[in-house]
């Protein structure tokens, strides 16, 4: 279940896909430069971290987080649907499985 924060609230927006382990160093340097770059660029980001898990069998889960002030502010960097991920031309050379949406949490 996602959950929309108030305004003032800080934010915690995670998406998750899958790559072949083989692509895994590509794919995250590739990430840095595009998303996560975005990402710190965007104002009212407090911050965003690209985590990685050998899943063993071939295949390594990424996964993304990043901070925010609020809901609002995510708008700028992701547009009106907040909810849905933000894909950059290279993603489909990499991935092989992917969330079409993010899940939002609020920080307590």
């Amino acid at each position: 279940m996602t959950h929309h924060s108030p305004s003032g609230q800080p934010t915690v927006r995670m998406w998750t896909g899958v790559v072949r382990t083989e692509d895994r160093d590509r794919y995250a340097d590739y990430v840095e430069r595009t998303g996560m770059s975005a990402y710190r660029a965007t104002p009212g980001n407090l911050g965003a971290w690209l985590l990685t898990r050998d899943l063993g069998d071939g295949r390594t889960e990424i996964t993304t987080l990043s901070r925010w002030e609020n809901l609002a502010v995510i708008a700028a960097f992701a547009g009106d649907d907040v909810e849905r991920a933000v894909f950059y031309p290279e993603d489909d050379e990499f991935l092989i499985e992917r969330d079409e949406r993010v899940r939002h949490y609020r920080q307590a």
